[in-house]
């Protein structure tokens, strides 16, 4: 199945969730799920893998265990993809992000070691700089409020030392062109723009050593 877009049904389908997130609404709607949100990230997925590698949706339940919105249902629908990014679609449009969103505490170091390396660091700079006037947003899920130990507060990359992750990402409102191949043009072109980021932090950072010792 080729990837021709989400069809209206699928933000309507989102927008009452918002609303109606309970299993009456789930379980009457489900087949709307099913056909025009869920299949279309599946063929979406299926198109960009020869490139990006295998995708891997989310489940559409939400983990309530510990937190206090008891709301059952996620009301966006997210997948990976194997070789490093992001999808999500929802009632409020289409958002890719690829990077390092969360690291361990020895990607973290390598991260601040290799920003503090002029080289290196400036290579970073000019990395985002390019991204930033492709339009393309990097940010860090989490920053710290002061400047991380042994380093100074006056460093000229500190902004950067701050950050405790790396992610680019770009967003788009919802559009009539979400019903048609053209969200997989975006998004494939949005992932060949990053690249360069990416693989600043493959090569400088990478895996967690911690992960692969267990």
């Amino acid at each position: 199945m080729t990837f021709r877009g989400w069809p209206i049904e699928a933000i309507e389908f989102f927008e009452r969730l918002e609303d109606e997130n309970n299993k009456s609404f789930w379980t009457e709607h489900k087949p709307v799920y099913d056909e025009a949100v869920k299949a279309p990230m599946e063929a979406l997925l299926a198109d960009l893998s020869p490139r990006f590698g295998e995708g891997k949706i989310f489940r559409p339940y939400r983990d309530v265990r510990f937190s206090k919105d008891k709301t059952p249902y996620k009301t966006n629908i997210a997948a990976t993809l194997a070789n490093g990014g992001y999808v999500s679609l929802s009632a409020d449009g289409l958002f890719v992000g690829t990077g390092y969103y969360m690291m361990a505490k020895d990607q973290l170091a390598r991260f601040r070691e290799a920003i503090d390396d002029t080289r290196k660091g400036r290579r970073l700079e000019r990395t985002i700089a390019a991204l930033h006037g492709d339009g393309i947003e990097v940010t860090a899920h989490e920053r710290l409020k002061t400047s991380p130990r042994g380093y100074p507060a006056d460093h000229p990359r500190i902004e950067l030392l701050r950050m405790k992750g790396c992610i680019a990402s770009r967003s788009w409102d919802v559009a009539g062109w979400f019903d048609s191949p053209e969200p997989k043009r975006r998004i494939t072109d949005f992932l060949d723009d990053a690249k360069p980021l990416v693989q600043w932090l493959d090569t400088n950072v990478g895996p967690t050593e911690l992960e692969e010792r267990r």
